[in-house]
């Protein structure tokens, strides 16, 4: 992996308390960026801010428009035009549709897609006004391949990548850089939500790194490609594509072992 510098850069990561957002703040840091990192969780923020001196911390929810311009304009007073911007917050409880309550599905909905829109909308202008500038969107494989469990992520991925494939193409003589970033499940706290005990997350041995994924992200830019795909994810994500039938029958045979309704 080529060795990062970013002296003099500005980068904006939303969910930045824990998990990819948090160690990708920290791995840009230390590549020299001024690093602005966005979520709601306080604590987790100053866990994030601890681990380099170039990371400042704001507290935002993603899902309030309003709150995020008002973030955005904070930031490029203080450290700067932005450079980067890397959508990352979100969450993935798991549940079965009809045993998930609407208000949770609709959370789900608000923070993955409604807040990856906020901050796009809250930062796009200013680069296209520069006529420079990355917007990086972490959508994720399952916005490629539904799972049983695992549907208001899904659609919330789904709605990601298809916001980001037309963002991109209505954009791209811009001057901006867009990439969307679909890795498979990553060893993250957002595993920690996985609360329906789905026979497909059984064992991790399969589950990729965040600094993998984060490799892949740098590679990806440094390519200039769109579709970033860590890992073995593009070659899945076209099966699923190709195959979809093929994909529900394993999916039906690996879920209906642990619970009947689904086979």
């Amino acid at each position: 992996m080529a060795k990062m510098n970013y002296n003099g850069k500005t980068m904006l990561i939303t969910g930045g308390a824990s998990g990819m957002g948090q160690l990708y703040s920290e791995r840009l840091a230390k590549a020299g960026a001024r690093v602005a990192t966005i979520d709601v969780n306080e604590t987790g923020l100053k866990e994030t801010a601890s681990r380099h001196e170039n990371i400042s911390t704001y507290v935002c929810d993603v899902r309030d428009f309003d709150a995020v311009k008002k973030v955005v304009a904070k930031v490029e007073k203080e450290l700067g035009p932005i450079d980067r911007v890397v959508s990352a917050a979100a969450i993935m409880p798991s549940s079965l549709l009809t045993e998930e309550p609407v208000d949770e599905i609709h959370r789900v909905m608000d923070i993955n897609y409604k807040g990856v829109v906020n901050t796009v909308h809250a930062t796009l202008p200013q680069m296209l006004e520069r006529r420079s500038g990355q917007q990086v969107i972490f959508a994720s494989l399952v916005g490629w391949m539904p799972v049983m469990h695992f549907g208001a992520y899904c659609a919330s991925k789904f709605a990601v990548r298809s916001y980001a494939d037309i963002l991109y193409h209505e954009n791209r003589h811009s001057g901006v850089q867009f990439a969307c970033v679909c890795p498979p499940m990553v060893k993250t706290p957002l595993l920690n939500q996985v609360r329906s005990n789905p026979a497909v997350m059984e064992g991790d041995s399969s589950l990729m790194t965040p600094d993998k994924v984060l490799d892949a992200v740098e590679k990806g830019l440094r390519k200039k490609d769109f579709w970033i795909f860590p890992g073995q994810a593009r070659y899945i994500a076209a099966f699923a594509r190709m195959m979809p039938d093929v994909l529900w029958r394993n999916m039906h045979k690996i879920e209906g072992k642990k619970d009947p309704r689904l086979a």
